[in-house]
């Protein structure tokens, strides 16, 4: 999912729009000196795991900004229940390949 998101960043890129790829390697405990520096230096925030949306990275980082008064538009990208599939096939479902990536990125030059 790495590889995918910062392929999704550059394709951003080519577009004009700036985004950030930054590695929160565990849910707990939260890297919380980056999640600030997140939290005050972007307007949106696209949280992408490889696995279950609720409880999982992209729910701590929407409590953390919460409780911390950041206020970024977040969008969670993560999986949901799939029957079977290829990875490709189930990433694409889950919304987690490079084109949804892409997507949920590129929505910060349409605001």
């Amino acid at each position: 999912v790495g590889n995918a998101a910062a392929a999704a960043i550059r394709r951003a890129a080519a577009e004009g729009v700036s985004a950030a790829h930054i590695d929160l390697r565990f849910a707990k405990p939260l890297d919380t000196d980056r999640l600030h520096a997140t939290g005050r230096k972007f307007r949106r925030i696209v949280t992408v795991e490889d696995g279950a949306i609720a409880g999982g990275v992209g729910s701590a980082v929407l409590e953390f900004m919460n409780r911390n008064g950041y206020a970024p538009e977040i969008d969670m990208l993560g999986d949901r229940f799939v029957r079977q599939g290829t990875q490709s096939q189930l990433r694409a479902i889950c919304g987690i390949d490079e084109r949804s990536i892409y997507e949920a990125i590129m929505k910060s030059k349409q605001q």
